[in-house]
């Protein structure tokens, strides 16, 4: 899949999701084969530009591979100046967000609230791909509910305003991630666009991954949930869709390295306070949610990194002993 200069290397993309696709998540994902991760969605509005959590958003220092960018706002000339700043921070990509259905992002007539309103749609696509010299790419659901799916008519406007790609997640705004994500609409605006498309929703296995590709006709499909605490997915995936095998569960040992560098990378961007906090949700991700809920109690209650990294190595010695 080709998203304006840049040649992905296989069909496999990390969704963006708030308080998780951070730089040592995506490094993490793109290591494990993802051809592509996009970034923490950031606000279009400058007056929260400053703060610890836009600055850790708009860094690239360090980063690997395409660096795709994503905003979020409903006005076009604060998005168009967002896109610029992030173009000089170090962006090779824009993506526009038109998918999310939190109400915090929703009640400000961004995310996904903005599927209501086409013509605003056209005013801001228009307005980011004439400010930035880089790919601009999209991000939308279905609809903003099951009897208002207008997917079609807002991919047709996106590939009339020179968006070089659009991803589309299978449920409308009002279902937010309830129910199952449906493939239909998905395939039908792969039939009615030109431009790359690229699938997303429920996608947590190499099987479903196969499935939606062909079904939906996409170009690339968008991993999301189905990456937290999983990174290897981008790997399982990869392989099945090459050879039709699944490989064998990740060793004892791959997962001890590679957790235990995920929570070293998040105290170095973050710092010990901030790091230690965002680290106990991503070892909830890791951890079996079932068996190993004691550990996970207890893992949240620590305090300090070497408590938080001695008990991941004292589990993972029992596990090995086991």
């Amino acid at each position: 899949m080709q998203i304006g200069p840049y040649q992905l290397k296989n069909q496999l993309i990390v969704a963006p999701m708030a308080g998780v696709t951070d730089q040592p998540f995506r490094n993490l994902c793109l290591r494990y084969g993802a051809a592509l991760a996009v970034s923490e969605m950031l606000s279009s509005n400058p007056d929260v530009w400053d703060t610890d959590k836009s600055r850790h958003r708009m860094s690239h220092a360090g980063e690997d591979g395409i660096r795709s960018v994503q905003i979020a706002g409903s006005d076009p000339e604060l998005m168009a100046q967002a896109a610029v700043v992030n173009v000089q921070q170090g962006a090779h990509i824009i993506d526009i967000n038109m998918g999310c259905p939190a109400k915090k992002v929703n009640k400000k007539l961004a995310g996904s609230a903005l599927l209501q309103d086409p013509v605003q749609v056209e005013a801001i696509l228009r307005a980011v791909v004439a400010a930035v010299d880089v790919p601009v790419t999209l991000k939308i659901r279905t609809g903003w509910a099951p009897e208002h799916k207008n997917g079609v008519q807002i991919a047709q406007i996106a590939e009339d305003c020179g968006i070089a790609s659009l991803a589309v997640h299978g449920r409308t705004r009002q279902c937010m991630y309830k129910g199952h994500a449906e493939y239909d609409t998905i395939k039908a605006i792969k039939q009615h666009v030109s431009i790359p498309v690229v699938a997303n929703g429920d996608i947590c296995t190499p099987e479903k991954a196969q499935f939606v590709l062909e079904h939906t006709g996409a170009d690339a499909i968008m991993i999301g949930r189905g990456a937290q605490g999983r990174p290897w997915i981008f790997r399982e995936i990869q392989h099945y869709l090459e050879t039709g095998n699944k490989l064998a569960p990740v060793e004892v040992d791959e997962k001890r390295q590679v957790m235990l560098e995920h929570l070293k990378n998040l105290y170095a961007l973050y710092g010990e306070y901030k790091g230690i906090r965002i680290a106990r949700k991503h070892v909830g991700w890791y951890l079996d949610q079932d068996v190993q809920r004691p550990l996970r109690a207890e893992f949240n209650r620590l305090e300090t990194v070497e408590e938080q990294c001695s008990i991941l190595e004292r589990y993972f010695d029992e596990l090995v002993k086991n």
